[in-house]
């Protein structure tokens, strides 16, 4: 196994739950279904000391057939937070909030999630921007791997990263977004829609939540009319390269070769309707 493998520790067989006696003292109780212990892209590098995910990893339950009506609710179906609430149903430890996970996180759990669950292997259908063809293909979840990082760089329980604006010499710093933090800036962005005439305003939006400063100035609004009036295309589209190459994250891309034309390409692993409603 890869030394960048996601590693998925098997069930165990129990889960250990706390609950408060008469005493004061924590109970613990043994659930019918075992747990599996996923790792972290992040390490919990980047959580503050005192949070439970600064462990770098998280236990969860085996999903049962009660956590498929989950999958099944229509309410959640329309809100898309479907996803969130499996996870959220699934963590062991109920002192972790899954708001509190970082996006990179929380994308490789809801794969180890699907392996347990269904198995490694997913097939997905993949259009050739070549010849139009479509490729059905069935891809194994396990080749998926963390893509190196080096976590010296960067100061434990800090959310913090620097990077130099290639045209314009500004120096900037960023952070990752929390899954809360995520649902936030998507609410604002669908709020701007209703009133920009079908302007997005996608790319701004990230980057005003995103960015923690520019050249040491912190203020929020400095930073917001930073990214509305001064900041360069060239290094907009810079910065979301970098931070794209340089964040712990699970390497769902693979070799991509066109079963018509040959054409070669790398791909993203696309997240169908049959990635937690497989049809077998």
């Amino acid at each position: 196994m890869s030394e960048n493998t996601i590693a998925i520790t098997r069930p165990s067989t129990s889960v250990q739950q706390s609950l408060a006696a008469s005493t004061g003292q924590p109970v613990k109780m043994e659930s019918k279904f075992p747990t599996e212990t996923i790792p972290l892209p992040t390490k919990g590098h980047f959580y503050p000391s005192t949070h439970p995910l600064s462990s770098g990893k998280i236990e969860l339950a085996q999903m049962t057939a009660k956590h498929e009506d989950i999958l099944t609710s229509t309410n959640l179906l329309k809100s898309g937070k479907v996803l969130d609430k499996l996870i959220e149903t699934l963590v062991v430890d109920k002192s972790i909030s899954t708001n509190d996970l970082y996006i990179c996180d929380k994308n490789a759990l809801l794969i180890a999630v699907r392996r347990n669950a269904y198995g490694d292997k997913y097939g997905v259908t993949i259009t050739c921007d070549s010849c139009g063809k479509d490729n059905k293909l069935n891809l194994n979840l396990a080749d998926f791997n963390e893509t190196p990082f080096d976590f010296s760089k960067y100061t434990r329980g800090e959310n913090v990263f620097e990077f130099e604006l290639p045209a314009s010499k500004r120096t900037i710093t960023y952070k990752l977004i929390t899954v809360k933090e995520d649902e936030s800036i998507d609410a604002e962005i669908k709020s701007l829609e209703k009133v920009s005439s079908g302007v997005t305003k996608e790319v701004t939006t990230r980057l005003k939540h995103i960015l923690l400063s520019v050249d040491g100035n912190s203020d929020k609004v400095f930073i917001r009319n930073f990214v509305d009036n001064e900041m360069l295309s060239r290094d907009s589209l810079a910065l979301r390269v970098y931070m794209r190459e340089n964040t712990p994250v699970l390497d769902t891309t693979f070799n991509f070769v066109c079963q018509s034309c040959g054409d070669e390409r790398r791909e993203s692993m696309p997240i169908g309707p049959n990635f937690f409603w497989p049809t077998s």
